[in-house]
């Protein structure tokens, strides 16, 4: 939000269709049959049961119109199709209208295991599936209103809460710790990494907790934070969100603990 991108943005037709070419189509399709059998293990079962409602499809990318008819039918969300990044205030702005912001283009077969900026894989496989999920919709929109009022110095405290939630988060279900952030579900490497390595922290999800610690884009996690089911996440639609981050101020960042290089966590299962 609010940086450049290498990629270009894929702009609807009058139609609303989105003309993705056959290279485009074929890597959403290796992409989506890579994933499967790792969400497939390491996915909550809400992940899942949201994940059959959408039936994506295989061979192409699906368009906006499409996912959006099963968002509205279920929860009244939709897709708008957006560039690579966008500024803070129309990402919440979308968010409070119900509108989940997916940008439009698809990485390269050269960063199919690793990409810093969400795609429309990364948007569509990872996010939009939980939007069917009437708990974890009505935080994501309580969010994006929370982000619409608030001021432009908190922004960067809600993107960290939005990180180590929707985006990175763990939760606890009878077959133990399992994914249900979009970062997680759409990742080759790091959804196995979340559960399975001795590495990463995994603490109990508590907003104050999860607001001050830091995070870099650039690597897998080394701290995770676990819910204990979506109603968590319902429950803190119902806060002040912007309360939350004023405590949070007031008592300070915690220091990082991720590695002072830039060099990206490897780690295989």
């Amino acid at each position: 939000m609010g940086k450049t991108s290498k990629y270009l943005a894929k702009n609807p037709d009058r139609n609303g269709r989105i003309p993705y070419t056959p290279e485009e189509d074929a890597v959403w399709h290796d992409l989506i049959v890579r994933q499967r059998p790792i969400v497939k293990k390491y996915a909550c079962p809400e992940y899942l049961e949201a994940l059959a409602r959408m039936h994506f499809p295989t061979e192409r990318i699906p368009q906006p119109e499409e996912v959006s008819a099963v968002l509205r039918k279920h929860t009244g969300w939709e897709v708008a199709a957006v560039p690579a990044l966008i500024p803070f205030d129309e990402f919440f702005a979308l968010l409070a209208d119900k509108k989940f912001p997916a940008a439009s283009f698809i990485r390269s077969r050269e960063e199919m295991d690793y990409l810093q900026e969400p795609d429309i894989f990364h948007e569509i496989f990872g996010h939009t599936p939980l939007l069917t999920d009437a708990r974890f919709a009505a935080f994501s929109q309580a969010y994006g209103k929370a982000g619409a009022k608030a001021d432009k110095k908190d922004h960067v405290w809600l993107a960290r809460l939005y990180w180590f939630t929707v985006e990175f988060g763990l939760i606890r279900t009878s077959r133990g710790l399992r994914t249900y952030g979009a970062g997680l579900e759409s990742s080759f490497g790091e959804a196995s990494y979340s559960i399975d390595s001795p590495l990463p922290q995994r603490k109990p999800f508590d907003p104050i907790e999860a607001l001050r610690t830091p995070y870099r884009i650039d690597i897998y996690q080394p701290v995770y934070f676990v819910i204990d089911g979506l109603e968590s996440l319902f429950k803190l639609a119902q806060t002040d969100l912007i309360g939350l981050i004023n405590e949070a101020r007031r008592l300070g960042m915690y220091i990082p603990t991720y590695p002072p290089t830039e060099k990206k966590i490897s780690w295989a299962a």
